[in-house]
């Protein structure tokens, strides 16, 4: 590969404190005007934005960590339209974060690299959270935290889809000292050119390999409907796992499961349109955790509502689900989006502010399921 066709996953390594440093400093000499030469973007697809106070913004890489940021720029004009991330001393494209020129990027891949975790809070609050996600829910899912163990799938000299893992014996939150009692599927997600692919299946096949010693294996509860469909074909795929698939809630004691296949037979699935990107569904009785509050509060300096990628069409989203499992509408992902919905790390919502807004005016909001 030459140097000219990297991208930001095949060149961002080490230290993520170094790279924020990095992107303080530029925001230091921005806001006193003092860079050496005017910095212009320009937009994919035409159009250039000058970077400017009122237009860059510093947010959360990590959901339990406010403390480590990137900095984004944001449409002039539309406030809710990200444009670009800024790293190694450049704007980086919302579409070019999440590319790679490296041929043996394939497949599911661990999430380990500083590159790799930018790539998947790209994914999962910019590109579901705010493009692809579901405007019925307009919702805005927190950044996973630094150690959520995912797997980026990766195709075509892209990341296409993601799903990360509550490990067995991690903490089901910063509140509480209970742990996972087995590994949970937590999220997952799917982008829309992706969809009807089989990734949905895939990605479960391949958490199901993964535990092959664990006797049992939870999905976040509660279930999207269009995840429940992805079950189901998998389940009548893989007869061995029927007994081994359990909807859970945190921390997934025997009293907090509900075997998947048992409930596909017995039960019909939510008829609602079920959203790709998670596994949860909005409840009545979600409400907003104060220890997600006062980690964001604290962490974020300036969050527009960024709502849109630019140099992408927005697609009508009645289509799209917003669960933050797969998103599949048929036999087929349709758009996973499949948010367990009792994984306490990761299920935070937020309603995306309006242009200007900071995010600490927000309330953050934890969905959990309902007994």
């Amino acid at each position: 590969m030459s140097r000219g066709q990297l991208y930001l996953v095949d060149t961002v390594a080490g230290d993520p404190k170094a790279l924020q440093a990095d992107a303080e400093t530029y925001y230091e000499k921005l806001v006193k005007k003092s860079l050496s030469t005017p910095d212009v973007f320009s937009i994919p697809g035409g159009g250039e934005v000058k970077p400017e106070d009122s237009c860059v913004c510093f947010v959360p890489l990590y959901r339990n960590n406010p403390a480590c940021k990137l900095l984004l720029l944001t449409d002039p004009k539309d406030k809710e339209t990200v444009l670009a991330v800024y790293l190694s001393q450049r704007w980086w494209p919302v579409e070019d974060v999440v590319k790679t020129a490296d041929p043996s990027r394939d497949g599911l891949i661990l999430v380990q690299t500083v590159g790799e975790r930018i790539v998947l809070f790209v994914l999962n609050c910019i590109i579901f959270g705010m493009l692809e996600g579901s405007s019925a829910n307009d919702a805005f899912f927190l950044p996973h935290s630094a150690t959520e163990c995912a797997k980026i799938l990766w195709r075509n000299g892209e990341a296409a889809a993601f799903y990360s893992i509550k490990m067995k014996g991690s903490l089901c939150d910063g509140t509480t000292s209970q742990c996972y009692l087995l590994p949970v599927l937590d999220t997952i997600f799917v982008r829309r050119k992706y969809r009807r692919g089989g990734l949905g299946m895939k990605m479960l096949h391949d958490f199901c390999q993964s535990f092959l010693a664990e006797d049992a294996l939870g999905i976040s509860c509660p279930i999207s409907a269009a995840m429940y469909q992805v079950c189901q074909k998998f389940l009548q795929a893989h007869l061995e796992e029927q007994k081994r698939l359990w909807e859970v809630e945190a921390p997934g004691d025997w009293s907090q499961r509900v075997n998947i296949w048992l409930k596909i037979q017995m039960e019909s699935p939510p008829s609602r349109k079920a959203e790709v990107g998670s596994c949860m569904e909005k409840t009545p009785t979600g409400k907003p955790r104060q220890s997600d509050m006062d980690q964001m509060n604290k962490g974020i300096e300036c969050f527009p509502g960024v709502g849109k990628v630019a140099g992408v069409a927005t697609e009508k989203k009645d289509d799209t689900t917003a669960a933050r499992t797969l998103n599949s509408q048929g036999p087929e992902e349709e758009g996973l989006e499949q948010g367990a919905g009792s994984a306490q790390q990761n299920k935070g919502l937020r309603k995306r502010p309006g242009p200007g807004d900071l995010a600490g005016d927000k309330a953050t909001k934890q969905f959990k399921a309902t007994p």
